[in-house]
Order: C-alpha cells, then sequence, then structure tokens
C-alpha cells in the first residue's frame, strides 16, 4: 500500500504500511508500562497518619523530589527531611518516559539560543556537569539502571530536515560542543533505515536508562541518608505556621521549616504552577526482544538514543534486554490539565505509532509489540522548567521540563533548593531561572488555543517546515507548544 496521506511522516518516508500488519503488531501489546514491570519494584512507604515535624518537606516523589531530597541531605546531612507522594515512587512521568537522560537543561540547543543567547555557554557547562553529577551519583550509590552514555542522533526523514541538521550541526560547533554531521549512508550506518536522509550524532550528551530503576535506585540512596518517605499520601494545601509552613494532607500534617513542590504535570496544591504548565500526554509503544537476525538487520551497535527532527518527531532507542521502545509524535492534551487512567490509552494514536514504526523499520516486518502505555508530561510555553517561591519564600516550586526531565530534573531540583533556602548561586542568577515563561490561558480558552497550535504544528511538517501565520506570531513572542 503506498501514495499520498494525510500524514506528514508517511508521505516524508514513502512507505505506508498494509493495516493488517499493523493489526498483527499490536495484538499482543498490553496496555502496560515496560519499566514498572520489574521485579525490583519497591514496596510503597506506609502513608503519613498524624503529625510530625521536618526541616525540609518535599511534595512529590518523581525525579525533581527524589533529586531535592537527596541533594537536601547530602549537602546538610543533619537536616530532616520527608516526601509525601500522592501515588509510588516512579509511577508518574518519572517512569514513563524514553529514559533519555539529556545534558540539555534548555530543551535542545536551538531551543535555548532563542531565549537566552548570552547565557548558552554558560547553560551548557552547567547543562555537562549535571550530567557528569547524575553519572558520579549512580556511581556512588550503585544505582543498577542500565546507564550507558550512547549520544543521541538526530535523524531527517525529509528534505527540508536535512538543513535544519546542517544549521544545527553549525550551531553546536560554535559553542565547541563535538557534533558529527552525517549523510543517509553514514546515518544507515549506524542505524539503518531507508527513511533517513541525513543525521546529526551528538556523541557525548546523552545517557540512555532505566528511568524507573533509576527513581527506586534515588530513593534507596535518600532513604539511607534518613529520608522519610510517604506513598499514598496526596497533600491538599499548604499554609504558613509561624516561622514555617504547615503541609496538609487527609490523615495527617508535617509541620516544617521550608517545603518543596515538586508535583510537575500532577495538579499542585498552590496555584503559582497552575498557569505556568500544561499537562499532555505522551505515548509509547516496546516491541519484544529483538533476536540476532533483527539486530543484525538494524546495526545499532552504538547504542545511540534515536530521534527524528520534524516539529512533530518520534524518539526511540533500545532498552537493556534489547527491545526497541519507540515514542512520541502526538501529544494530547485533554480539556483542564486533566491526568488520570480515563485519558491514558488513545487506540488512534497508538495504531499512528505503530504505523510510523513499521515505516520506518521495514525489515522488522512481522515483529510484535508487547507493551504500550502513556505518560504525562508538563510542559511550559517556552518548552523548559520554570521556578518559583510562595508563602514569603518558605516554599519554592519546579515544574516543566517538557519531555528531558530525565536530567534537568536534578538542576532543577537544586535550583529548587536554592530559592528556598535563600541562597543565591550562579544557578538562581540564570535568567531562566528569574523569569517565568509566558503563562497558558486559563480553560476554557487554554484548549482550544492548544488545539489551533498542535493544528499549525501538522500543517508546517506537510509544508516542508514553513511556519505559517499562528507559529510565526508564537515565535515572535518566544512561546509555544511541544512534547
Amino acid at each position: 500500500m503506498s501514495g499520498s496521506t494525510t500524514d506528514s511522516f508517511l508521505d516524508a518516508v514513502g512507505h505506508v504500511p498494509d493495516e493488517a500488519l499493523v493489526d498483527a503488531a499490536l495484538a499482543d501489546a498490553a496496555p502496560s508500562i515496560l519499566w514498572l514491570a520489574h521485579p525490583d519494584r519497591p514496596t510503597a512507604a506506609p502513608a503519613l497518619a498524624g503529625r510530625t515535624d521536618a526541616d525540609l518537606v518535599v511534595v512529590g516523589g518523581g525525579f525533581t523530589g527524589l533529586w531535592t531530597a537527596l541533594c537536601a541531605v547530602e549537602a546538610d546531612p543533619g537536616r530532616s527531611v520527608v516526601v509525601l507522594e500522592a501515588g509510588e515512587t516512579a509511577v508518574g512521568a518519572s517512569g514513563r518516559n524514553g529514559g533519555f537522560c539529556d545534558a540539555s537543561l534548555t530543551h535542545g540547543l536551538e531551543n535555548g539560543l532563542g531565549h537566552w543567547p548570552d547565557e548558552m555557554a554558560e547553560l551548557s557547562r552547567l547543562g555537562d556537569d549535571n550530567l557528569d553529577g547524575i553519572e558520579a551519583t549512580i556511581a556512588r550509590h550503585g544505582i543498577h539502571c542500565g546507564a550507558e552514555r550512547t549520544g543521541e542522533l538526530g535523524v531527517a526523514v525529509a528534505d527540508w530536515q536535512v538543513a535544519d541538521l546542517a544549521a544545527s550541526a553549525e550551531a553546536h560547533r560554535a559553542l565547541g560542543m563535538h557534533v558529527e554531521l552525517l549523510d543517509a549512508t553514514g546515518t544507515r550506518a549506524l542505524v539503518d533505515s531507508p527513511a533517513y536522509r541525513g543525521g546529526l550524532l551528538l556523541p557525548d550528551g546523552t545517557i540512555m536508562l532505566d528511568p524507573a530503576r533509576l527513581a527506586w535506585g534515588l530513593r534507596s540512596a535518600a532513604e539511607a541518608a534518613g529520608v522519610r518517605f510517604h506513598d499514598h499520601t496526596a497533600v491538599q494545601a499548604i499554609s504558613r505556621s509561624g516561622p514555617g509552613v504547615e503541609v496538609r494532607t487527609d490523615a495527617g500534617t508535617v509541620t516544617a521549616s521550608r517545603a518543596v513542590v515538586a508535583t510537575n504535570a500532577f495538579r499542585p496544591p498552590i496555584r503559582g504552577v497552575r498557569r505556568s504548565v500544561a499537562t499532555v500526554y505522551d505515548h509509547v509503544l516496546a516491541t519484544e526482544p529483538l533476536n540476532a537476525a533483527r539486530k543484525a538487520a538494524l546495526g545499532w551497535s552504538g547504542r545511540q538514543g534515536v530521534g527524528d527532527v520534524g516539529n512533530q518527531f518520534h524518539y526511540y532507542r533500545l532498552t537493556p534486554d534489547d527491545r526497541i521502545l519507540w515514542g512520541g509524535w502526538d501529544a494530547l492534551y485533554h480539556f483542564g490539565n486533566r491526568v488520570g487512567p480515563e485519558v491514558e490509552h488513545d487506540d488512534r494514536t497508538t495504531r499512528t505509532l505503530a504505523r510510523h514504526f513499521l515505516a520506518t523499520f521495514p525489515q522488522l516486518e512481522g515483529i510484535r509489540f508487547t507493551h504500550r502505555w502513556a505518560g504525562p508530561i508538563a510542559t511550559t510555553s517556552r518548552f523548559t522548567c520554570a521556578w518559583g517561591t510562595t508563602h514569603g519564600g518558605r516554599v519554592s516550586w519546579a515544574a516543566g521540563y517538557t519531555g528531558l526531565g530525565v536530567g534537568a530534573s536534578r538542576f532543577g531540583a537544586r535550583v529548587a533548593l536554592d530559592l528556598v533556602d535563600g541562597r543565591t548561586t550562579e544557578r538562581t542568577e540564570l535568567s531562566m531561572v528569574r523569569r517565568r515563561p509566558f503563562p497558558f490561558p486559563p480553560e476554557p480558552l487554554r484548549w482550544p488555543a492548544i488545539q489551533l497550535t498542535r493544528r499549525a504544528i501538522q500543517r508546517c511538517d506537510r509544508r516542508d517546515g514553513r511556519r505559517g501565520p499562528w507559529l510565526a506570531l508564537l515565535d515572535r513572542f518566544g512561546i509555544g507548544f511541544d512534547s
């Protein structure tokens, strides 16, 4: 089956898989999260009951909350820290992502240059230092999360994207970064797909890992340092209490000197976060493990993370047991920032992902997907984390990594600690930290504005990257929507 479609990716690739092949590939795909189906998953900590005290209370047990807790006690071993998590460690975005742990703090170099050109050298240095710090933490605490510093390969699947890769290579080299610009043959020598027109290899700035096992390892390290965790403990309100704050849950209360709110995509107990972030759902598939013949058909001996470079894009990687994890393309926003099981699965998006996978790797015809899932992502209008303080500086918050939170969350946590402790550091002096992103409009305006932007992005890719009037207007004000 071939010919023109309304799908910009399939039109660019020039191959439309038969729907019977899509049906067969998805026949055994269970609505289950690959990373969480693991015997290493820790048992839930007891829910908070009654009253307790702490120097610092952290609201949210995902990556930002975990890094906040661990960094706080490593910097001050005598500090008492309590973490309150509404679910369990890694059940949110921290356990549902692709496991790309990237050095970028700015959602890629180009986005950073668009917002903070004068600070980009400093932001790049801080990003590299942050990634080194993550790697050192993994080694120091013996966290077994399959971490491999493989780098990342950006691939062009349309001619207009080849020019974008060349411009990106120049921008990276101008900042002294090592990159390799590849033609189609060179790209296919790394990972073999007839869809590839060119590639850009960044060999040093990405660690591939199992995100859930990283989260569980960070929790174990924090617990060993004295941090107290309470799962199934949703925070209802935060209020001032003397020189500190009181954090109230359904069944208990924590009185603390300071608090950090790290709920990210989930509804925060303070209003200041809500205008800054929108919650979108990203969808993911995972194949059965590749046998020797299929691995040989792909190449991929470097195990790099891969992403195509359109406005709508896929990201994919080999897991430690040699499955292909394949996600991205469409970011779905649900009215009112809604999250929960009722919006996690979308059959149309799942089929689109499977169709695109088979178009990218036709040599894998007959492969089966074993897992399909979705996860919430908090995005800001500039695609990077935002920070703020409330309650007279007693409470800080960080949210909105737009898909690169595995790595940037450690930096986000350290900024949040700087802010709540009243410290002026090179991190807090950054424009990225001092200035908030342009807020999303409240409902009922938010939903139609995001849908209008999604449609404009789709048209842009169908029109060889031409932005159009709506996206040009957003670009002028430095705002947008992405996954």
